[in-house]
């Protein structure tokens, strides 16, 4: 997992989506990465809303919304666990650049 969601993440960010498909190959990093890095992340930021959705044939993806309604996603398909924690922690350390 990448070392920033071990910490708490900044205040500028409001919530984080993980979306992906319960049975396809391609969220299978995705889903790993949930399974294992939920409660850590979530530990870290209580207050946090990190809501994950799982729908039959949904492309992985993740979204993160920041102060004044700024919006940001990454691609999460085909990528393994240890990928898909590196782009959320990129995806959630560009905050600075989202206001």
């Amino acid at each position: 997992m990448a070392s920033v969601l071990r910490k708490t993440l900044s205040p500028s960010i409001r919530e984080i989506r993980i979306l992906c498909c319960q049975t396809s190959a391609s969220s299978l990093g995705t889903r790993q990465f949930v399974i294992n890095t939920y409660e850590t992340l979530k530990k870290a930021n209580p207050d946090l809303p990190i809501m994950i959705r799982e729908a039959k044939g949904t492309p992985a993806r993740a979204f993160a919304r920041f102060e004044r309604g700024v919006e940001r996603h990454v691609s999460l398909e085909g990528l393994d666990e240890k990928s898909v924690g590196d782009k959320i922690g990129e995806l959630v350390t560009n905050s600075s650049t989202a206001a």
